[in-house]
């Protein structure tokens, strides 16, 4: 299998490619923010707070053994409890401290030098009390924030997933962009693959809170580049999709 020059760098370089490299936090520029800023303050949306969620209570080794991708799905709604939940375990923030002058934010997962790159957004089909739209998850807050509206978003979602048609009876799919720059702040040219270990993170994390929950997930690798950047209206260049996934009742 061939992989292209430029990739192969990405793949192979390491921290000893940096030595003769600064960064920009080495030149002591300014961090880039934990998250996107909240442009709809009006429009944000309270979810059940972590500590009032309900440990689903499922043994730990029944979701690893039963997870799986799920694309089979009844078109039903699920609650705004369960989708807190979901967006809880895949971008939760616990904690957030300072460290020599730069904010860092402890998750519910892994990231490189806990630079957490993703923005998640959610199109949102079946939800109780959330009509249907584009929200974006703002974990500072742990809130949503509602974005826009969409002309049949089924088929907008369809069309940015590559004629997956399963999609289209989901709850919910997840949208992950990635703003690159927040890890190369600190990575320079490592920032590409380490955002990429750090998506697979985030989405395993899906598949199993999404079991826990007795709800199929399904990471979608193959979707339509620009056609995603524009339903979620990102740049594609400081901003873009790197990974989706949908969630819905079996």
């Amino acid at each position: 299998m061939k992989i292209y020059e430029d990739q192969r760098f990405f793949l192979n370089c390491d921290l000893n490619s940096m030595q003769n490299f600064q960064t920009d936090q080495q030149k002591k520029l300014p961090q880039p923010p934990l998250e996107k800023p909240i442009t709809n303050p009006d429009k944000l949306i309270d979810l059940p707070v972590p500590e009032d969620l309900v440990n689903p209570g499922k043994d730990f080794f029944d979701i690893i053994n039963q997870r799986r991708s799920r694309r089979k799905y009844t078109a039903e709604a699920i609650d705004l409890e369960h989708l807190s939940f979901l967006l809880w375990c895949t971008q939760g923030v616990k904690k957030i401290f300072d460290r020599t002058g730069n904010k860092i934010s402890l998750r519910t997962v892994p990231s490189a030098g806990a630079r957490h790159a993703f923005e998640t957004y959610l199109a949102v089909l079946h939800v109780e009390g959330l009509e249907q739209g584009i929200y974006r998850y703002c974990p500072l807050e742990h809130q949503l924030e509602f974005l826009h509206t969409a002309d049949d978003l089924p088929q907008k979602i369809v069309d940015a997933c590559m004629e997956q048609d399963f999609v289209r009876d989901s709850s919910v799919v997840f949208f992950w962009t990635a703003i690159p720059y927040r890890c190369e702040w600190r990575y320079a040219f490592m920032a590409a693959k380490l955002i990429l270990l750090d998506a697979g993170h985030v989405c395993q994390n899906l598949y199993l809170s999404a079991e826990a929950l007795s709800l199929g997930a399904c990471g979608i690798a193959a979707y339509a580049q620009v056609k995603s950047n524009e339903l979620l209206k990102v740049d594609g260049e400081n901003e873009m999709v790197v990974y989706i996934a949908s969630v819905g009742k079996l």
